[in-house]
């Protein structure tokens, strides 16, 4: 009797490198960056250990470093330097991310710039829209909103972005962007949509670090609820009938099944989001000598992939660059 023994395909380095059914390399990753309003601003973020808010004139030594390490691409979001009902900042062609954006191009022009595209770092309230008159509602009015982001994705396509990602998850926000981009002459500025972004205990750390917290209520209903997966299915539908060039989940790690079905749905390049509380997770694990923080990242890396995922934004974005490179 002849008997498979998979066990035999195991047994040296080698040997596992040639069998390996899922690939991560450095061209997979995405690296998100925080950019302050100001000069000289080095802001280490708490939550996230080894991350920081920079100004525009700090950014050179990381977008150097992203671009040694052959990272491709990098997704902005802004801290203004002030913010009132409308998040009318987000718009300012002299605001935090368009001054990135130019700066970006300027020293490493071969880099993918994405620009995220919501208002809830730029309004005083925290929600990521204009709100009904009523007092500490929280109800975002969907249509005024979609002109805010439209005008957004505008700007910041002026300003050189290649991709710009819309996040507020109001409903027509893709196909409006993409009318507002084709009227301003960006025909060529890819729309990477927030597809399913659901209402996630695990952004905890990114409201630290964009100061984004709302300000009374919460955003469960715009974004979506976790126990929901067939409605993201509805949601990507959706957006990619409006025209939606890339697709993403949002949290990766708790919804791989999310991903998974995504994949098998759609032919779209496919992007996961391994949030803030993914990574500030194991990030305190490691530090308390709990975990391999390199080996604990990786493999939650190979299963946003090995789910269905092309491409991941993630905070592990450097790290697992230089990881992957000395294996």
């Amino acid at each position: 009797m002849i008997i498979n023994r998979p066990r035999r395909l195991r047994r040296t380095p080698a040997l596992r490198r040639m069998v390996r059914e899922t690939v991560l390399s450095a061209d997979d990753l995405i690296a998100p960056l925080f950019v302050a309003a100001g000069s000289g601003i080095v802001r280490p973020i708490r939550s996230m250990p080894g991350y920081a808010q920079l100004s525009v004139d700090q950014l050179d030594p990381e977008i150097n470093e992203i671009a040694e390490l052959q990272i491709p691409a990098v997704l902005l979001f802004g801290i203004p330097a002030y913010k009132d009902p409308t998040g009318s900042s987000g718009w300012d062609p002299e605001g935090p991310v368009p001054q990135a954006i130019r700066a970006i191009k300027r020293l490493a022009p071969q880099l993918t710039v994405i620009a995220d595209v919501c208002v809830c770092e730029y309004t005083s309230h925290g929600h990521c829209g204009i709100l009904a008159e009523t007092p500490g509602s929280g109800d975002v009015l969907n249509d005024p909103t979609l002109e805010i982001l439209a005008r957004c994705a505008v700007t910041y396509a002026d300003a050189g972005a290649d991709i710009v990602a819309p996040s507020a998850m109001m409903d027509g926000q893709v196909a409006a962007i993409r009318t507002a981009l084709d009227a301003a002459g960006h025909t060529h500025v890819a729309i990477l949509s927030y597809a399913a972004k659901f209402a996630s205990a695990f952004y905890g750390p990114f409201r630290e670090a964009a100061e984004s917290a709302p300000a009374f209520g919460d955003r469960r209903a715009y974004q979506m609820d976790p126990a929901n997966g067939r409605e993201a299915l509805r949601e990507v539908e959706l957006d990619v009938a409006e025209g939606a060039d890339m697709i993403m989940v949002k949290p990766a790690g708790a919804y791989l099944d999310v991903i998974s079905a995504v994949r098998q749905r759609y032919h779209l390049p496919l992007v996961a989001y391994q949030v803030s509380g993914e990574y500030a997770m194991i990030k305190a694990a490691a530090q308390l000598g709990w975990l391999d923080e390199c080996r604990t990242a990786l493999e939650s890396l190979i299963a946003i992939r090995r789910a269905g995922a092309d491409m991941i934004i993630t905070y592990f974005a450097k790290d697992a660059a230089r990881w992957i490179g000395s294996e």
